[in-house]
C-alpha cells in the first residue's frame, strides 16, 4: 500500500509518461479497488471478473485524471467513482 507522498512522487512521474511509475501506482491500489467491488459481490456476479473490471476502471482514473484542475488524485472521488462505473456497467449487462 503506498502513503500519499508516495502516490504524488509516483503520479508526477505518471503525467511525464513513466510506465514504471503507472504499474507501481496501479499495483498500489489494488486495495481500492477490492473495497469498491465489494459493493457488488453479494450478486452473482464472479469475483474475479468484478476485481479486473474494477481494475480496469483503476486504469481509465488514471489515463483521464486532469492535473490542471488543481485536486490531488489520491484525495478525490475520482478514482472510486471509475472502479465503481466500470463495475456497475459490467454488472448491468
Amino acid at each position: 500500500m503506498l502513503n500519499n507522498e508516495e502516490k504524488e512522487a509516483l503520479f508526477a512521474r505518471i503525467e511525464q509518461g513513466d510506465k514504471e511509475a503507472r504499474e507501481t501506482y496501479i499495483r498500489g491500489n489494488l486495495r481500492l479497488v477490492l473495497s469498491v467491488i465489494k459493493r457488488f459481490s453479494q450478486s452473482n456476479e464472479n469475483v474475479d471478473d468484478l476485481f479486473q473490471i474494477g481494475c480496469i476502471g483503476l486504469i481509465k482514473a488514471i489515463d483521464n485524471f486532469d492535473s490542471s484542475l488543481e485536486v490531488k488524485f489520491s484525495h478525490t472521488q475520482f478514482l472510486r467513482y471509475w472502479v465503481s462505473a466500470n463495475a456497475h456497467i459490467y454488472y448491468t449487462f
